[in-house]
């Protein structure tokens, strides 16, 4: 079986290309060796490529720099997925794209299972279901898997970003009025990784028989203050925090470009009766990422 992995540079595409380099017939692209941004160049590439199964972790994740940079974001999030769902299609591949608990608007105050319509409130929310709408028009060969608050050690995010801030200020404010699933993307890169393990001795007949949109992200949830607080209280290095008070803060104090969902965690129960597993829950993974290996 011949995999393409795209986005093999970001923070997920790292992780699954560590989880799928024992597949002799891998091949890992970046920016450089296909750019999304360009249609003619990703069709002639996946043609020449002629992948049986396609994972597509590259995207435009820049929440607040797609309110400003809108056409790019479109390109790739939107555009570049129906031309690999449309080459799946032709090719009788399959494709394996991942999206974000930001195509909801956040106003129901519960976890969001895949039946629940769609309502993105910023840029990147409304690009990113562009690109599932395109992918179910363009093919039925493929599986959408939605995650949330996707992080890790080698890639600046929101915990990086903290543990800088604990280590050279007294006080952090951190909003405790956004909610989402905290998803280590190792364990996403190796959930995904199984399936395709599983695929490799069934055939991507058994994916064909699963296709559709999954949730999958850390078991249950947490408001950005709480996940916070557990970075903080885990951190390996802990004697080398200055900061001596956490506080608790609203969005409106933090103006951005995009807004964000007030509550995106995600129901993954779906996925979990359907393949039989689920990831672990969010802290667990946290306290894994902060102490595994890089």
């Amino acid at each position: 079986m011949k995999i393409l992995l795209l986005g093999k540079n970001g923070q997920l595409g790292w992780e699954l290309h560590r989880s799928l380099i024992s597949f002799s017939d891998l091949v890992a692209c970046g920016r450089r060796d296909l750019d999304l941004s360009r249609r003619d160049l990703l069709r002639e590439g996946i043609r020449k490529l002629q992948p049986d199964l396609i994972i597509n972790a590259a995207a435009y994740t820049d929440v607040d720099g797609a309110e400003r940079e809108t056409g790019i974001a479109y390109e790739v999030n939107a555009a570049a997925p129906e031309v690999l769902a449309d080459e799946t299609q032709r090719l009788g591949a399959f494709l394996i794209h991942f999206s974000t608990d930001y195509v909801f608007d956040g106003t129901s105050g519960r976890a969001h299972q895949e039946s629940d319509p769609p309502n993105p409130i910023n840029a990147y929310g409304r690009t990113k279901l562009q690109g599932e709408l395109a992918i179910q028009r363009a093919s039925h060969r493929f599986i959408i898997v939605r995650t949330s608050w996707v992080y890790s050690l080698r890639r600046p995010c929101f915990l990086t970003r903290l543990l800088e801030r604990a280590r050279s200020q007294d006080v952090l404010r951190i909003v405790d009025d956004q909610v989402g699933s905290p998803t280590w993307c190792r364990s996403l890169a190796e959930a995904v990784a199984r399936l395709v393990v599983i695929t490799n001795a069934l055939g991507i007949e058994w994916l064909e028989e699963h296709q559709g949109i999954y949730h999958l992200a850390g078991a249950g949830s947490a408001s950005r203050f709480e996940w916070a607080e557990s970075i903080l209280q885990l951190d390996p290095k802990a004697e080398t925090q200055v900061m001596q008070d956490l506080q608790r803060a609203k969005s409106h104090e933090f103006p951005s470009p995009a807004h964000r969902p007030g509550f995106s965690a995600l129901d993954c129960g779906l996925f979990e009766r359907t393949f039989g597993f689920q990831l672990p829950g969010w802290r667990t993974s946290l306290d894994l990422a902060l102490t595994a290996p890089s």
